[in-house]
């Protein structure tokens, strides 16, 4: 599991003194056993990918911000902070795999046209959880709805 797996690794860091990857992991941490006690559940592998996910969404933002802003060691440490958390998830889909899956989706749904849009949004955005992001999925779609 994936919450286990945060939890050897924040031990190690502990071990090795690495001040940055430390912080980064016990934020993921707190993120997942909060969600946990809030919901009264226990941490899948499937809550810790949208968390994680949610969190690198959060810092690629951050850095894009703080790039505006001309301040480039909060840049660094977003960046820093994005390899850790990126770690964690699944190899992205490169552009021909989004289109071929995207394609399967639209095939199944039977979608005709723009109308069906968020019919096969839906269905994608469960299908390629935590292997592409929202932004790129929608662009394949409206590119290969007719």
């Amino acid at each position: 599991m994936i919450y286990d797996q945060i939890q050897k690794d924040m031990k190690e860091a502990m071990k090795a003194r690495a001040a940055a990857r430390l912080d980064t992991l016990r934020y993921l941490y707190s993120e997942l056993k909060n969600i946990a006690i809030n919901e009264k559940i226990d941490v899948t592998d499937e809550i810790s990918l949208k968390t994680i996910a949610k969190l690198a969404r959060q810092r690629r933002e951050g850095i894009e911000e703080f790039r505006k802003a001309g301040r480039a060691e909060l840049v660094a440490k977003e960046e820093a902070e994005l390899a850790i958390l990126e770690s964690y998830m699944p190899r992205a889909l490169g552009e021909t795999e989004l289109q071929a899956e995207v394609r399967a989706v639209i095939q199944e749904v039977g979608a005709t046209g723009k109308k069906d849009m968020g019919k096969v949004m839906k269905a994608a955005l469960a299908r390629l959880a935590g292997r592409a992001d929202g932004k790129s999925v929608q662009g394949v779609v409206s590119s290969l709805l007719p």
